[in-house]
C-alpha cells in the first residue's frame, strides 16, 4: 500500500497552513473585542453592546486562537478533528447571521469586509480541511475515555447545541430572558459560541484521552476568559433574568468539572502520548527506507 493513503493519523501540510492563517484573525478579534470593547463602533463591523457580549465572542476566539496554534503543531489527526467540524459550524452560523441581519452592520467599516469575507470562505477552508484530513484517521486504541465520562461530554454537547439552535432559530424568545441586554443580531452570534459543543457529540465518534483533552483545554480557555469577563462586568448583569444564574452556576461547573476530569485523565493521556511518539518513529523509518528503496 502507497504510504500516501496509508491511515496513520497523520495532519497534513494544508491543515496546518490554514491554521497558522486563522490565528491572527483570532488573535486580532480577541484584542478589539476583550480589551477595547467601548470601540466597537469604530474597530467592529458592528456595535456590540454591552460589553458582556463582546466579552463572550472575544472568549471564543481566545479558545478559538489556542486550538489553531496547537493544530499548527499537532502530530496527530484524530484530536484536531471534533474541534474542526465545532469550528466550521460556528463560521457558518455566523454567516448566515450576517446574511439575516445585514442592514445591522457597519458596511463602510473596513472591519466588516474582513467579517464577510472571513465567515463566507472559512466554513468551506475549514470543512475542507476535515475531509481532507479524515481519510488518514486511524482506529482508536485501547486509551478511550470511560463511557460515563464519554456520556456526560456528549450530554454537555446536545445541550449546548440545543441552547444555540433554539436561539439562532428564535432570538425574540431569549431578548426578554438574558441577563444582559442584545438584540437579535447578538443572539444568534451568542448562538454560534454556544453551538461550538457539538464538539462534544463528535467527539463520540472517536473517544480517546488525547481527544478529550485538547477539547477541555480550549474549553478551560474559553470559559476562563468568560468568567472574569464576568467579574469585570458584572454591572451589566440582571440578577433578575432567568437565565442570569443559569448561565453563571453552569458555566463554573462546567470550568471546574473540566479541570477535574482533565487531571484524572493526565496519565492515560501521557502513554497514548508515547505510543503516538513510537508509531511516528516506526513510519518515520519506514519511510525512509522506501526511499532508499531497502522498505
Amino acid at each position: 500500500m502507497s504510504t500516501d493513503s496509508v491511515p496513520d493519523d497523520r495532519v497534513l501540510p494544508y491543515t496546518r497552513v490554514l491554521s497558522l492563517c486563522i490565528v491572527p484573525f483570532l488573535v486580532a478579534g480577541f484584542v478589539i473585542l476583550y480589551l477595547f470593547p467601548q470601540h466597537t463602533a469604530r474597530l467592529w463591523a458592528w456595535p456590540l453592546r454591552p460589553a458582556m457580549t463582546a466579552t463572550v465572542l472575544a472568549s471564543a476566539y481566545l479558545g478559538g486562537a489556542y486550538f489553531f496554534v496547537r493544530a499548527a503543531l499537532e502530530r496527530r489527526w484524530h484530536v484536531l478533528s471534533p474541534g474542526l467540524l465545532a469550528v466550521t459550524l460556528f463560521a457558518t452560523l455566523l454567516g448566515v447571521a450576517t446574511v439575516l441581519q445585514w442592514g445591522r452592520f457597519t458596511h463602510d467599516n473596513p472591519a466588516f469586509w474582513i467579517w464577510s469575507a472571513l465567515y463566507f470562505v472559512t466554513p468551506f477552508l475549514v470543512f475542507g480541511a476535515w475531509l481532507t484530513n479524515r481519510r488518514y484517521a486511524d482506529a482508536p486504541g485501547d486509551e478511550v475515555v470511560p463511557r460515563g465520562v464519554r456520556r456526560t461530554v456528549a450530554a454537555v454537547g446536545v445541550l449546548a447545541v440545543i441552547q444555540g439552535a433554539a436561539m439562532f432559530l428564535s432570538p425574540s424568545t431569549f431578548l426578554d430572558m438574558w441577563p444582559w441586554a442584545i438584540t437579535p443580531l447578538t443572539c444568534r452570534t451568542l448562538a454560534a459560541v454556544f453551538c461550538l459543543g457539538v464538539a462534544g457529540v463528535a467527539f463520540g465518534r472517536d473517544p480517546r484521552w488525547s481527544t478529550l483533552r485538547r477539547m477541555l483545554e480550549v474549553e478551560l480557555v474559553m470559559v476562563g476568559a468568560i468568567l472574569i469577563g464576568v467579574l469585570r462586568f458584572h454591572r451589566e448583569l440582571d440578577p433578575t433574568k432567568p437565565l442570569g444564574w443559569v448561565l453563571l452556576v453552569g458555566f463554573a461547573a462546567l470550568f471546574v468539572a473540566s479541570v477535574v476530569v482533565l487531571a484524572s485523565g493526565q496519565d492515560r493521556e501521557q502513554a497514548e502520548d508515547r505510543r503516538a511518539e513510537s508509531s511516528e518513529e516506526l513510519r518515520e523509518y519506514a519511510d525512509g527506507g522506501d526511499e532508499d528503496g531497502s522498505g
